[in-house]
């Protein structure tokens, strides 16, 4: 049955090996960042801070930097910006969070640009938009473990004030919370995780990784914990599941073309959503 499913050589890549790591990290942090985002409703948020981290992979390939160097500087850089912009009010935010992003698609379009016609740089645009894990060098897993461990860090000391604030400000500022401090470092968190999974899935895909577990755990989950390790688990299950049908797809016809780590990631994703959904909605009916 294992030989079945995985097809031969899979262990031994050590391709294979540095996505399955770097994966597992990935997920680990985008699944319990998501579980604040959609508490927070901040789901667009993390959607316009892809699109920023996107023009900083594109910048960083423009110049030959490493592109989680790129995601990482955009990203904190952007969500800064996206917090400086907005007001107290969540009209102000959102139109802040437009501007920003306006601007990030305008310098990711111009950053293409130049790639796209830099001989040197072929395939950049399809790894900054789309992700290639595969052709991530095992030279990064210590950087994204660094800043994986730093972005859990600052998210598990700040989650009680965090999460206070997030459900009754006045409540967070009676008790000496600062509410827009608070709103910060979130935003920064939440940079550090869409940069890290724009690595694995691209730039524009990043927001499935992190909404779609976090959803779904949250729907059959009956506490904030318990979401938030199924969250992880979901996660987990998407990445190293995508890496495995990509992988194995290349076996599936005569052409050996295989199909994108970031779909495949993707799909995963959506079946775990509508598994979720319909395991609410069986609950529910039994409970009438």
């Amino acid at each position: 049955m294992i030989h079945w499913l995985v097809e031969p050589g899979f262990w031994s890549n050590p391709v294979v090996g540095t996505a399955l790591v770097l994966g597992v990290v990935v997920a680990a942090v985008s699944a319990a960042v998501g579980v604040v985002v959609v508490v927070r409703g901040q789901s667009f948020a993390g959607h316009a801070l892809t699109d920023v981290a996107m023009a900083g992979g594109a910048g960083a390939s423009l110049v030959g930097a490493s592109p989680l160097v790129g995601f990482l500087l955009a990203g904190v850089v952007g969500g800064g910006s996206i917090e400086a912009a907005g007001a107290e009010r969540i009209r102000d935010r959102d139109v802040g969070t437009g501007v920003v992003l306006g601007a990030a698609a305008g310098l990711t379009a111009l950053f293409l640009y130049f790639v796209s016609s830099s001989t040197s740089a072929t395939g950049s645009t399809q790894s900054v938009l789309f992700g290639s894990v595969f052709t991530v060098p095992p030279s990064v897993i210590p950087l994204g473990v660094a800043v994986a461990a730093a972005t859990l860090g600052v998210l598990f000391i700040i989650r009680r004030p965090l999460l206070l604030s997030s459900l009754s400000p006045e409540l967070a500022a009676a008790r000496g919370v600062r509410p827009r401090a608070m709103s910060l470092l979130f935003v920064l968190v939440l940079a550090a995780s869409v940069a890290l999974s724009a690595l694995v899935i691209g730039a524009i895909l990043s927001t499935a990784l992190l909404v779609g577990p976090a959803f779904a755990a949250l729907r059959v989950a009956r506490s904030l914990l318990g979401a938030t390790l199924g969250a992880i688990a979901a996660a987990i299950a998407a990445v190293e599941l995508g890496i495995l049908l990509s992988y194995d797809s290349f076996y599936w016809s005569a052409a050996h073309r295989s199909v994108p780590v970031s779909a495949c990631v993707v799909g995963v994703v959506l079946c775990e959503v509508a598994a979720s959904v319909a395991w609410s909605r069986l609950r529910r009916g039994r409970g009438r």
